[in-house]
């Protein structure tokens, strides 16, 4: 009876059996596997909704271009018009932007202006993730029109 004590006071130390931990580790990947994929959709909702908000911002500094110049940038100009004054505008009053570079989509992705547009005085929009026309979730196209 003493020996035995003696054995595990010894050389038994406190700690968890390699069972223990592959036990906790599959409980780990399996809590893993169920929370990830929701918190990418959360993701890509956010770049989507941070898209919306762009374009918004975008829009608003077209609009006090379009009153300080009197006319929407040209297609050609396009959104550089915003942060940098064209050679053939004399009335601007910028830059329009906070920072002096247009942004991109939260997919790094320009976006895409087009003046005059189908859809109104300009059209400005987001391809997406893909960068591609159409497509559903984050890959949806974003735009200024709807």
């Amino acid at each position: 009876m003493q020996a035995q004590q003696y054995m595990r006071g010894r050389y038994a130390a406190p700690g968890f059996t390699l069972i223990e931990l592959l036990v906790v580790l599959v409980i780990l990947s399996m809590l893993a596997g169920l929370v990830g994929p929701r918190i990418m959709k959360y993701v890509g909702e956010s770049k989507t909704k941070t898209a919306r908000l762009q374009i918004e911002e975008l829009g608003a500094a077209i609009d006090l271009y379009h009153l300080d110049v009197g006319r929407y940038p040209s297609a050609s100009q396009g959104l550089q018009a915003l942060v940098e004054q064209p050679v053939d505008v004399e009335s601007w009053n910028g830059p329009y932007l906070k920072k002096n570079k247009t942004p991109q989509d939260p997919w790094g992705f320009d976006y895409h202006f087009e003046s005059p547009g189908e859809h109104g005085p300009y059209d400005l929009y987001s391809l997406g993730a893909d960068n591609a026309e159409g497509g559903t979730g984050e890959n949806q196209d974003i735009n200024s029109w709807e």
